[in-house]
């Protein structure tokens, strides 16, 4: 991805709580020559070495799968909050622009076997299920239930290269409070979040 250097985000911890807070994100490899994503959440991890890791399933009726031996090298995107800013917020005349957080991560992908995909699922269940006022748990469904994991592929995906743009505004300083202050001002909720991480 093309980053120009004031928006680079090379706070490699900054970056991966990024990734555990967005983890829908879009995984893309090559499917017969052709660019193929599919939109699933990407758990950030880590493998029995200590090394980060992505980890998730898609189903078997999806052909991207079959093509990750051919083309094991994949890439994920994540997008975090965006929103269009008006160049009627500056203090000089220039053109509109967009702050945005994007990140893309570039790795080599493996197949996992039933009972790693087992595991992974809990992981992700009860990372989602914590915070719901009638909490499910794997443990509490049917064998038949269960047995949907047989219509999936899971895998997990070494992480090679993460690239984090995070556009917010960088060279116009003297314009933030204004920026700031419209961001909030309106309904839209990435307007607002934009906002809030610019205050820092």
């Amino acid at each position: 991805m093309y980053i120009p250097h004031k928006y680079k985000n090379e706070n490699i911890e900054e970056v991966k709580d990024f990734l555990k807070k967005n983890s829908f994100g879009i995984l893309i490899n090559q499917v017969k020559g052709k660019p193929w994503a599919t939109h699933i959440p990407l758990e950030l991890d880590e493998d029995e070495d200590g090394n980060d890791i992505l980890v998730s399933h898609i189903a078997k009726a999806n052909p991207q799968w079959q093509y990750f031996k051919e083309n094991d090298n994949v890439l994920c995107i994540f997008n975090g909050p965006h929103s269009y800013i008006s160049s009627s917020w500056y203090k000089e005349e220039e053109v509109p622009t967009w702050n945005y957080i994007a990140v893309h991560v570039y790795g080599k992908i493996k197949i996992l076997s039933e009972k790693e995909v087992l595991e992974s699922m809990y992981k992700l269940v009860d990372k989602y299920e914590a915070h719901s006022k009638d909490p499910i748990s794997l443990d509490s469904l049917s064998k038949k239930t269960l047995g949907q994991i047989k219509g999936v592929v899971g895998f997990q995906i070494a992480i090679g290269t993460i690239q984090a743009a995070y556009k917010l505004s960088q060279g116009r300083e003297h314009d933030h409070p204004k920026i700031i202050s419209e961001l909030e001002s309106r309904q839209n909720p990435n307007s607002k979040e934009i906002a809030k991480i610019m205050k820092g």
